[in-house]
């Protein structure tokens, strides 16, 4: 059985810590909402665990994960910044992350899934906030990896899509996989648990 675990995590950014000792588990199914004001560190915990911010404190670990593959490689980040490429099509976009990320699945079903088929040949430099937010969205559903770390993950989405993404969070957490999100208000999973930082 899979489980994200943290043990003792703290942050220093630029020589100021950002938040220390913070330790938390997450089963396979399961998904944890960090929550926090601004500044208390809930981004840097995301990236952190993405392996892009440096731990100077704790440990993290991936139990039933893959023996010998760092936690970045069994996860997704969907950070503020949407990974595009405004030149490439919507499918030069999403067939570039697939093989980048080692996978040469079909792109087709992500496309239709975030009701992005119809434009698969539109240069991304065209598209709006929220088809640019699917477009990153349908990179997570197209290369499966256990963990999904997604911050902010419904900025920029309508109605319509924010259900979509709940639909596919919930989706993804009943296979088995594990979600760990940065939100300042509710993104569709009602049954998640609550880290919040910044509490003494």
């Amino acid at each position: 059985m899979t489980e994200l675990q943290a043990e003792g995590l703290t942050c220093s950014r630029g020589g100021r810590e950002v938040f220390r000792n913070v330790s938390f588990k997450v089963p396979a199914g399961a998904a944890l909402i960090v929550t926090g004001r601004n500044g208390a560190g809930k981004s840097s915990l995301l990236r952190m665990i993405a392996g892009l911010v440096r731990i100077a404190a704790g440990r993290l670990s991936l139990n039933g994960g893959t023996a010998d593959t760092p936690i970045a490689e069994q996860a997704h980040y969907l950070g503020h910044q949407d990974a595009i490429k405004p030149s490439l099509t919507v499918a030069e976009n999403l067939q570039f992350w697939t093989r980048f990320l080692g996978s040469r699945s079909d792109i087709r079903p992500a496309l239709e899934l975030l009701d992005l088929a119809p434009l698969a040949d539109l240069p991304a430099a065209y598209l709006s906030a929220g088809q640019r937010r699917r477009l990153s969205v349908a990179r997570i559903v197209a290369v499966s990896r256990p963990v999904w770390l997604l911050d902010e993950p419904t900025s920029a989405l309508d109605a319509p899509s924010q259900g979509r993404l709940s639909d596919i969070m919930r989706d993804h957490l009943a296979g088995g996989g594990i979600i760990v999100a940065a939100a300042h208000g509710a993104i569709g999973l009602d049954r998640a648990r609550e880290l919040k930082l910044g509490v003494a």
